[in-house]
């Protein structure tokens, strides 16, 4: 069974009176462990099409599993808890809280969850070292680079042991040296913890770290490609 399926999806908003459709009947399947890329022009409807499998918004209409449960029929706080358990979110603004340590900001999807505070700190520790960052755990945002930020905001989408990590732009604020870094740690947690890949991005040279490129056009997939590695 697939880990995400999509069918005939629509999503409109109302716009001036008038429903604006941004997208149009996208049928998709991802699998477990695959590590895919969604590519598009500004307005195509990518950052839409992440929000719905991100379960961050709903469709207007079709259906979307999502491990096999219904998700277009679930309530805002069902949602909510789904994303707890199974999503990681990477954003290209890093979202940290600017007065907090590392490790605190690490620890924040657990405290939503309700976990001790002794296994919290013990979980972002152990995130925080895998991606490198072991050393800067009592450091606040402004006392870190761009890239060790980001690094940060990846220990946090680990650390509730999600299957998916969602990354919009995870590159978008970061140099070009920072940028293969922090892709290469994608690439490690898709290969060696078998994490589901979700990346959205406007750079072709970032893409294709990915095995699989998706591109939405106006709205409707508009090519499905499979990328070689070496």
């Amino acid at each position: 069974m697939a880990l995400i399926e999509l069918k005939k999806i629509c999503k409109s908003y109302p716009l001036d009176g008038f429903s604006m459709q941004i997208l149009k009947d996208i049928n998709l399947t991802i699998d477990k462990g695959e590590f895919v890329a969604i590519m598009g022009p500004s307005g195509s409807g990518k950052s839409t099409l992440m929000n719905i499998l991100g379960c961050l918004d709903k469709p207007s209409s079709g259906h979307y599993l999502l491990d096999g449960m219904n998700v277009e029929k679930l309530s805002s706080d069902e949602l909510a808890e789904i994303r707890n358990r199974k999503i990681g979110f990477v954003f290209q603004g890093f979202n940290l809280l600017s007065r907090t340590s590392a490790l605190e900001n690490v620890e924040l999807p657990m405290v939503y969850a309700g976990i001790p505070s002794k296994i919290r700190e013990e979980r972002a520790a152990a995130a925080l070292k895998k991606v490198g960052l072991e050393k800067r755990m009592g450091h606040q945002p402004n006392q870190l680079s761009g890239g060790q930020q980001q690094r940060v905001a990846i220990a946090r989408s680990l650390v509730n042991d999600a299957p998916i990590i969602f990354a919009d732009e995870p590159t978008g604020n970061l140099d070009t040296k920072t940028s293969i870094e922090v892709m290469d740690l994608f690439t490690k947690l898709n290969e060696e913890l078998n994490r589901t890949i979700i990346l959205v991005t406007h750079e072709e040279d970032i893409a294709r770290y990915a095995h699989r490129i998706i591109r939405i056009v106006d709205g409707e997939i508009h090519s499905d490609e499979e990328v070689a590695h070496d």
